[in-house]
């Protein structure tokens, strides 16, 4: 008590000092808040060193970024879409599309080529099937004809059956992590959104870049809101509650200040806007206010009691400066064993919670005596909110059940335990790319088009390593390639297949005239006319030469089968890799060849895996870190085994809601353990804190203690729980599914947890009591 002593006239004694300092310090934060970036970076979850991860870093290293185009889709009837003057508007539009700064080069119908084998040279050569405009619809129809003849353009570029198209536009990949991304997704937007409105054509967009950009600025837009809205809520109960604006203001300039120093605190440590950062400002609002509400009705409390400003003020801190550290620090240590993973995206997250619900606790607790200090002493119409009928009703009800119920309190718990139990049980883990949005919003309902219409946009990627240089243009890996490529279309969920041997197929049908029958392997002596130019030709400027290069590695050792898929989620997707891999292992022989699966689908998988599991890690950190702070607060086993249990029961009804509901595990709902965990156990804190420093006015009796605990924490803790229930419960207006469940789950939780530090905690310390009771009677007895 004399270090909090000490603390206090630090503060009360050097008042302007304080207010500089703080002053100083946030107008530095605000500068750094100002200079705070949205994330571009899609694959941080997983750390550098996973083995899936570094296989598609050498992936990107040998072929180049799989996950860089955005991909936009039409459907018009044929006779629609190659009349002249839609026709010409459409390659006008693929070619305003290339002229915007920073993409790499635009895929579609109309800039389509075909391969004309010449006997002059023995070579191939490539020709544009559509010229940029026509003035007749002859010549249109007579390249239509072309096009509509080669095969290797259906369900990629072009559904015959649906007649729907694609133009594929895809974006420098030195850009895909930068702002420059968005600058760009929104030209390609305008551009196609005037096309669409001269035609009436409905466009849809999908595709990597189009899905995270859209997801960005939603992510910014709700970050905004939240904040906003839960200072609006907290404010309101604030009011409410202290029935005072000032008391009210105070409390928000002290939240203000804690947003002002997060945002500051992720540009100054060389962080950006994350799917999880971007939540901590609204944290640090729910987390802040309870700290006020604690220190001013504190302040109230000892006011009443002590008659004298300055004493009281100086109270608050020497009291409720051990319970406010202890509480913010578990809340804290809830966030920091996240550092712990080796997911840079879970780190970042770690760091900036704990460190600015530190810097919460701090603003709070020397900011709330300063500004009290300079208005008046309380009057009683400002303390009124402490003898509240219906509160106090609701306190003499908590008494009656905690003194009378306590048999019901415990039949309960245990009921509302086995219940949370068995739904754990049915807990399931579950994400996918767009899962947390609403399933009418367009980029979900796109992304289902192109499911529908071109089996996805989602790139697979499977590389053949052959272990000799050239060994991957032998005819019998091409044979294999086919092979493979044939097992794999029997699954519904893959696109068509893009490799060496389409390119070849190709050519083959250029040898016999375009005859679309001859779209295959080349066989016996036509190896020699198709092989030779294209693979075994030493001037690489060739045109035939350059056909095939994207499926090939500089060594020709390295194949790659490229396809997109659709969004299966992170529980099928294991399914369909262990469903293909004993394919590939029968078709490649492991001891001459190494087939790996990977690309932007499997890392998601992968990054989704490890974020959970991740959260699973740090929770149960938390968890064991949270036991010892107890243990070093109360230097009891016997109150450490009562206070944990009114937390873990929370959380396992919780638990077993997700499961009865089918709500699954994925990222943003494991989330809601280690909040709710490092959250609600300050309820605890608080109330074990005011009993142990109650004890000893009651001559170490339990029974009144706790009874006297229950009276002068009962109306904070409901009060605080209420601003902490309306804080996570506006995520629920969010557009993403996860953020939504976050919400509602922890409001629940910490509701809970409410209710059973205000009902089971108090009935066990009584229990304990009567078991010490009883003990201490024998042992008289045996005297």
């Amino acid at each position: 008590m004399k270090i909090w002593s000490f603390f206090a006239k630090l503060i009360l004694n050097n008042k302007w000092t304080w207010i500089s300092i703080i002053t100083a310090a946030t107008i530095f934060m605000g500068y750094h808040a100002t200079k705070i970036h949205i994330s571009n970076e899609f694959n941080r979850s997983i750390p550098t060193d996973n083995s899936k991860f570094v296989e598609y870093q050498k992936f990107k290293q040998k072929f180049g970024e799989d996950g860089n185009a955005l991909v936009i889709g039409l459907k018009e009837d044929t006779k629609k879409l190659f009349s002249t003057t839609y026709f010409n508007d459409y390659q006008q539009w693929m070619a305003d599309l290339k002229k915007i700064k920073g993409i790499e080069s635009v895929l579609g119908v109309g800039n389509s080529i075909t391969v004309i084998y010449d006997t002059a040279s023995a070579d191939y050569k490539v020709k544009p099937i559509f010229a940029a405009h026509y003035a007749s619809q002859e010549s249109l129809d007579s390249a239509k004809d072309l096009f509509m003849s080669l095969p290797f353009y259906g369900d990629r570029l072009y559904n015959t059956q649906t007649h729907a198209t694609l133009v594929a536009v895809k974006i420098r990949k030195e850009l895909m992590n930068t702002d420059e991304r968005k600058r760009i997704v929104a030209e390609i937007k305008t551009v196609s959104d005037a096309f669409s409105a001269k035609h009436n054509t409905e466009l849809h967009y999908s595709g990597l870049p189009y899905i995270r950009t859209q997801i960005a600025k939603k992510l910014a837009a709700e970050g905004t809101l939240f904040t906003i809205l839960s200072l609006l809520l907290t404010a309101i109960i604030l009011y409410l509650f202290f029935r005072s604006i000032l008391a009210t203001f105070f409390s928000l300039i002290v939240v203000l200040v804690g947003v002002i120093f997060t945002l500051g605190s992720i540009h100054l440590m060389g962080y950006q806007v994350t799917i999880l950062t971007a939540l901590v400002p609204t944290l640090i609002v729910v987390i802040g206010i309870p700290n006020c509400i604690y220190l001013i009705n504190k302040y109230h409390l000892e006011y009443a009691h002590l008659g004298d400003r300055r004493l009281a003020l100086e109270g608050v801190v020497e009291k409720m400066g051990i319970v406010t550290l202890f509480t913010n620090l578990t809340a804290a240590i809830g966030f920091f064993v996240f550092i712990f993973t080796k997911s840079a995206l879970l780190t970042e997250f770690g760091w900036i919670a704990s460190i600015n619900i530190l810097v919460i606790f701090v603003l709070s607790l020397i900011l709330i005596p300063i500004l009290f200090s300079f208005i008046a002493p309380p009057h009683k119409e400002d303390t009124n909110y402490l003898e509240m009928g219906f509160l106090q009703r609701i306190i003499k009800w908590l008494e009656h059940i905690v003194l009378h119920k306590r048999k019901a309190i415990y039949l309960t718990s245990v009921i509302v335990g086995l219940i949370g139990i068995a739904g754990m049980f049915r807990l399931h883990s579950l994400a996918y790319i767009v899962d947390d949005l609403p399933q009418k919003d367009p980029i979900y309902l796109d992304l289902k088009w192109f499911e529908n219409q071109f089996h996805g946009i989602m790139p697979f990627e499977v590389i053949i390593d052959a272990h000799k240089k050239n060994r991957a243009t032998n005819p019998k890996m091409f044979a294999k390639i086919e092979e493979l490529e044939t097992a794999l279309q029997q699954y519904p969920e893959f696109s068509p297949t893009l490799s060496i041997t389409e390119g070849l197929k190709f050519a083959t049908q250029a040898y016999f005239g375009g005859d679309p029958e001859n779209y295959r392997l080349p066989e016996g002596f036509e190896q020699a006319f198709v092989y030779d130019p294209l693979i075994k030709k030493k001037d690489k400027n060739t045109k035939g030469a350059n056909m095939l290069t994207a499926f090939l590695d500089s060594n020709k050792q390295t194949a790659r089968v490229s396809l997109t898929m659709k969004d299966v989620g992170s529980q099928k997707l294991p399914q369909l890799l262990d469903s293909i891999r004993p394919q590939v292992n029968a078709i490649f022989d492991t001891s001459k060849y190494t087939v790996t699966l990977t690309g932007a689908s499997v890392i998601f998988l992968e990054g989704s895996k490890f974020i959970i599991n991740g959260l699973r890690e740090s929770l149960i950190y938390a968890f064991i870190t949270i036991i010892f702070c107890m243990l070093w607060l109360f230097r009891s086993m016997r109150i450490l085994l009562v206070s944990l249990l009114p937390n873990i029961l929370p959380m396992v009804m919780t638990a077993g809601i997700m499961g009865w509901m089918g709500i699954p595990l994925k990222p943003s709902t494991v989330l809601i353990f280690s909040i709710s965990l490092g959250i609600a156990i300050d309820v605890t804190i608080r109330f074990l804190v005011n009993y142990k420093q109650e004890l000893p006015f009651h001559g170490g009796h339990i029974k009144p203690t706790v009874i006297r605990t229950i009276q002068e924490t009962g109306v904070s803790i409901i009060y605080t729980s209420l601003v902490l229930f309306a804080g996570f419960f506006i995520f629920v207006v969010s557009d993403f599914g996860g953020t939504k469940a976050l919400g509602l789950l922890t409001s629940l939780t910490l509701v809970f947890s409410m209710i059973a530090n205000l009902t089971l905690l108090p009935a066990l310390l009584l229990w304990v009591d009567k078991r010490v009771t009883k003990k201490a009677e024998k042992e008289e007895q045996k005297a």
